[in-house]
């Protein structure tokens, strides 16, 4: 393993053991969640430049008008997610650099992640594979679809904005499985949305703000 693997100084495990306590204080509790937090090297999801800013509660710019989400949302979307409970597949909309579905990787046994912006899938499927998160699969394809061929999910992930609940996605949740999305144009909650045996179940939780989710794809 290689020093930017590794780490040093602001790059290092003892910065994210740092990271995991702020989130710890600010209230995630999860402790599986946690982990995946601790374990998962930020500073390799962004580029070089910005490593030494990796652990700071900030999102930081990845190109395309896209940004790697603050620690903070990562752990607090994966929390609600897991809801406590052992995930089997997961789906993730918005691929990005690919340090969630990472993170996600740790704590699901089966990641599919999908992304619309070509240019940035096809680094983050090297870097996911380089660091051999062997149970990640990305494809290329318009998030607000989902992925019907590998469905149904125990949860599904969103890290964009919808004008409101895609039925496509709660279409492809398993019975007790969770939708958590950004909801809102000007104003924006973050929901969770449940299938239960009686239908689905929404929630509403945190005020938050995330890029608005696209249709379509690009090359």
């Amino acid at each position: 393993m290689n020093l930017r693997q590794s780490g040093i100084g602001m790059t290092s495990k003892r910065t994210r053991q740092r990271m995991v306590e702020r989130l710890r204080a600010a209230g995630i509790e999860d402790e599986v969640v946690l982990g995946a937090m601790l374990e998962v090297p930020r500073h390799l999801f962004v580029d070089e430049a910005l490593a030494s800013r990796a652990y700071e509660d900030v999102s930081l710019p990845i190109g395309f008008g896209q940004t790697i989400s603050h620690p903070y949302t990562v752990a607090r979307l994966c929390e609600i997610a897991r809801n406590g409970r052992v995930l089997e597949r997961v789906l993730e909309v918005g691929t990005g650099c690919g340090y969630q579905a990472a993170v996600l990787s740790r704590i699901a046994k089966e990641v599919y992640s999908v992304e619309r912006v070509a240019p940035l899938l096809s680094p983050a499927r090297v870097r996911l594979r380089k660091l051999r998160y062997g149970n990640v699969r990305v494809k290329h394809a318009d998030g607000q679809f989902g992925l019907e061929a590998a469905a149904p999910f125990d949860a599904i992930v969103m890290a964009a904005a919808a004008a409101h609940v895609p039925d496509a996605l709660t279409g492809q949740l398993a019975t007790g499985g969770r939708l958590i999305l950004p909801v809102g144009v000007d104003q924006q909650r973050l929901l969770a949305v449940t299938r239960t045996e009686a239908g689905l179940e929404e929630e509403s939780l945190d005020e938050v703000k995330f890029v608005p989710m696209l249709a379509g794809t690009t090359t």
